[in-house]
């Protein structure tokens, strides 16, 4: 079934579980910015930033706080967090895809592998012996997936995702174009005159309701299988290595980079640009600011930073002479300070 492209504020109200101020029967046929917005569009202020685009919008409602509710002068949705109602929203007016279920004739498929009713294999997609694929789940145009994964309901796979072999992903899992889950981890011994590779021998398993940007890579364990768990979403072009568990719920944004074995909590935020150093362990509600080192465990939940704040380039040399003398600053600090001591 197709979803509505028109929806009466009486519905959204419903469908979202917020208080309506206005006509019911006003009808919205999409969702815009306040700035941007027409006659028959949806708009939200999730951020104070922009209130005063409320006086101005030509949105027909608006979903917003009641703190703001004075200052909005067309219907309203009433909620106490605006956000998430508007990426419940988001989700009415998103279009369904087009595919449909059955086997493209360029794609070629292992008589071992089990596919769940209305499943959806697209061109040139390769599915290998031992697969099963879960009901209604979609593998689009140029995906590979390797020997005796699994792949569970309802998941979405874009064009050329390369899921390797014994990789698990559980139920409405998205990978977006070029994501791949279970390349080998970077493992090698140097014997002194090269470097030796460590067959990496474990898996990857994914939980449920994860989502995992294009371009990102989640490589194989060496030994035991690397983690994702429930509900985690990672962003575009973020390194996960061998053998690291995320936690549940947790959000890592784009081009972060975590080294191998570590362990992160459940519900943290790791910025963008973010690298993290291997074998460490991070805490549940941890948030890693952007470009952010983390090169020791966090053992508490709250906010941690590090790297410099951006400055004038000239400014910026000055103070990194400066932080080049700290070490004989320090010293010279301590010697003053035994002299005064001894006085």
């Amino acid at each position: 079934m197709s979803k509505q492209t028109v929806y009466t504020l009486g519905e959204l109200s419903a469908l979202l579980e917020v208080e309506l101020r206005g006509d019911p029967t006003l009808q919205i046929d999409g969702l815009a910015t306040l700035k941007n917005a027409t006659v028959g569009k949806l708009s939200f202020l999730s951020n104070p930033r922009y209130v005063h685009q409320l006086a101005s919008t030509q949105a027909s409602a608006v979903i917003i706080n009641s703190a703001f509710s004075d200052s909005c002068s067309c219907a309203q949705l009433l909620t106490s967090n605006p956000y998430v109602s508007y990426a419940k929203a988001s989700q009415l007016f998103a279009p369904e895809r087009a595919d449909e279920p059955g086997v493209h004739p360029t794609a070629s498929v292992h008589p071992s592998a089990v596919l769940a009713p209305q499943v959806s294999i697209g061109p040139h997609a390769v599915i290998a012996a031992g697969v099963t694929i879960g009901a209604r789940t979609r593998i689009g145009a140029g995906c590979s997936i390797g020997a005796r994964s699994s792949i569970g309901e309802d998941c979405t796979l874009f064009a050329n995702v390369s899921v390797y072999h014994d990789v698990l992903i559980g139920d409405r899992a998205v990978l977006h174009s070029s994501v791949v889950i279970g390349a080998d981890g970077f493992g090698f011994a140097f014997d002194g005159k090269q470097s030796i590779k460590i067959a990496q021998l474990g898996g990857v398993q994914i939980g449920s309701d994860v989502e995992i940007g294009a371009g990102s890579t989640i490589d194989r364990g060496a030994l035991d299988d690397t983690i994702i768990e429930h509900g985690v979403k990672i962003d575009n072009h973020v390194q996960i290595a061998h053998n690291c568990i995320i936690g549940e719920h947790t959000i890592i944004c784009g081009c972060s980079a975590i080294a191998g074995s570590t362990t992160i909590g459940r519900y943290c935020t790791i910025g963008g640009g973010v690298g993290v150093i291997g074998h460490l362990h991070i805490a549940d509600k941890v948030m890693i600011s952007a470009m952010s080192l983390v090169s020791q465990s966090i053992s508490e939940p709250g906010v941690y930073s590090s790297g410099t704040g951006l400055l004038e380039s000239k400014e910026w040399k000055r103070n990194i002479v400066r932080f080049r003398q700290l070490d004989d600053m320090a010293k010279r600090l301590k010697e003053l300070e035994k002299l005064t001591l001894g006085k």
